[in-house]
């Protein structure tokens, strides 16, 4: 058996290797058109930012290794430019010398990954404007700011690929300004979790220009230009244009292979395209999302890896099926980590989901412990079934297991009430006996016994100006005056029972704290004499966050589109 493969990293390379240790015996070409077949995509930017210091430790697999270990032929510079599916052959062309030939297949695994998107700037092909999507990328990119030394930076963009060039960027002491056309970074999560990147980035001193749609990226007087709408032109030393990804699709589209959302290439759950003999792996493809079970372009890692090994269990007689993603994802922010899996409650709107989300500022582990620091979850469930939809998570230390833990409860099709349930290790260095994940699920599951009412920030401000209601901070004293919410009184916790009298019971009390933990203590007591109260989800530290991320609006909006 004679296998194909057209592009290496993730998708394509764990394909290969699979193949060999299920089939000693079959040919298996890799066709890639860079000059690299395996290689740490997803650590390019920490390269430019010198966090990884030696370039060869970019490279997971060299065409020698694949050759030395597996006997597989890796044929770098090699672009393949057609699929002649009906003869089952490829027109590949090799990059260096020019010339075209002919391969044969039995089968082909299509891995070309996606492309950056490059709008019709007119500097796009200009030396100090960059996209960042391969290593010959990085390595200009590297190499432009080790020989000219740029002092300023715009990026267009704000994804993973944005913030994290931007925070490379601004480790080499680089002045980093953010363009992004919507009103927050980060889109996989929600733009109260998204205030706190805001004010992370603000903090390590990156410029954000929000609500600015760029209308042209020129090169004058050796600098480069950015113009956008209803904003002065931005001068800057170099551009990194990170808009998003497409599908790399042009091979299979022309082939006349189906292709689905987003022009993604059409596969089944074993990997196939509507060609049999043709497999197709990685960014490339069209996959199930096993939350809201419709088909999705999901660009990750993990997702392509499990992609390329299905495909070649299938070729080799393997029965093996891919059973989608729940795009879980992390990026690291300077010390900060935001993490997410599953939907958002943006998604969730607009899916017409009937959801509830609780938000809750945990610590990373006891808080008796050294070094404990506070992170904050949100978790988003359906409410009639209590499906897990989704999680989002940012602090410092332990967010990664946290959404891991979550991810695994969605897959699982875990109730979100049984979150409490999980046994989870613990110890006090690395989480406390009741973990986040664990009070997420106690504050769920009283949620929907109605143990516990809850409001969110967004009703704030239709409440603070009512007089048939009370709201309630229950904060110490000196939390309180350090700042607290307009309208709400201070009486703290361990005074309540002494002060309640002081609470006209007829009237609603919506109290708050610093986390939430002593608003639900205060709304408990409160319940149980007599008074109807709620709890303020994710507490004051959530509330300052989104707070002073609108402040921001004025400098950060210039265009005026905040909403």
């Amino acid at each position: 058996m004679k296998v194909i493969i057209v592009g290496g990293v993730a998708g394509g390379a764990t394909a290969a290797a699979r193949l060999r240790r299920l089939d000693e015996n079959a040919e298996i070409i890799i066709f890639e058109r860079s000059g690299f077949v395996s290689y740490a995509n997803c650590g390019l930017p920490y390269y430019i930012g010198g966090e990884i210091a030696d370039k060869e430790e970019l490279t997971l697999q060299t065409p020698e290794g694949f050759w030395e270990r597996f006997k597989i032929d890796v044929k770098t510079y090699h672009e393949v430019v057609k699929i002649n599916k009906d003869e089952k052959t490829l027109t590949v062309t090799d990059l260096k010398s020019g010339n075209t030939f002919e391969e044969s297949y039995d089968k082909l695994i299509l891995s070309p990954g996606a492309k950056p998107i490059k709008p019709a700037f007119s500097a796009m092909n200009s030396d100090k404007v960059f996209t960042l999507r391969t290593v010959e990328d990085t390595l200009k990119i590297r190499s432009f700011a080790d020989e000219a030394n740029p002092k300023s930076a715009v990026v267009i963009g704000g994804g993973f690929i944005g913030l994290e060039m931007a925070e490379n960027l601004k480790k080499r002491g680089i002045d980093v300004t953010i363009i992004q056309k919507s009103n927050q970074l980060l889109g996989t999560v929600d733009r109260d979790v998204a205030s706190f990147i805001h004010s992370k980035l603000r903090n390590e001193g990156v410029n954000i220009l929000f609500g600015v749609n760029v209308t042209d990226v020129q090169v004058e007087n050796d600098a480069v230009k950015i113009l956008a709408d209803c904003f002065e032109p931005i001068i800057a030393d170099m551009a990194i244009v990170a808009i998003g990804v497409a599908p790399e699709n042009t091979l299979a589209k022309d082939a006349g292979l189906k292709l689905g959302v987003k022009d993604a290439i059409a596969v089944d759950d074993r990997m196939r395209t509507s060609n049999e003999d043709i497999y197709a792996v990685g960014d490339a493809v069209e996959i199930n999302h096993y939350v809201t079970n419709e088909k999705s372009v999901i660009a990750l890692a993990g997702p392509a890896n499990k992609q390329g090994r299905i495909a070649a269990d299938n070729i080799c007689g393997i029965t093996s099926r891919y059973n989608g993603s729940g795009a879980s994802s992390i990026i690291k922010i300077f010390d900060m980590t935001v993490a997410s899996t599953g939907i958002n409650e943006a998604q969730a709107k607009s899916l017409n989901i009937n959801y509830e989300k609780v938000v809750l500022a945990p610590l990373s582990h006891a808080g008796y412990y050294p070094g404990a620091t506070a992170m904050t979850l949100k978790v988003i469930y359906e409410k009639e079934s209590l499906r897990i939809l989704g999680a989002q998570c940012v602090g410092y230390e332990g967010v990664d297991k946290r959404i891991d833990v979550i991810a695994t409860a969605i897959f699982a099709g875990l109730r979100a009430d049984k979150l409490k349930d999980l046994d989870l290790a613990y110890a006090p260095p690395y989480s406390s006996a009741k973990d986040p994940v664990n009070m997420a699920g106690f504050i769920i599951d009283n949620v929907e016994k109605g143990i516990v009412k809850q409001f969110h920030f967004d009703d704030i401000p239709s409440l603070v100006n009512r007089n048939d209601i009370i709201l309630l901070d229950t904060r110490t004293t000196y939390e309180y005056e350090r700042g607290h919410v307009d309208g709400f009184i201070n009486i703290p916790l361990d005074d309540l029972r002494e002060r309640i009298s002081e609470i006209d019971s007829s009237k609603p009390v919506y109290v708050m704290c610093q986390s939430g933990l002593r608003s639900y203590l205060a709304t408990r007591i409160l319940t149980q004499n007599g008074v109807e109260a709620y709890n303020f989800s994710g507490g004051y530290r959530l509330y300052r966050s989104i707070y002073e991320d609108a402040l921001a609006a004025k400098s950060t909006f210039p265009c005026g589109i905040e909403k």
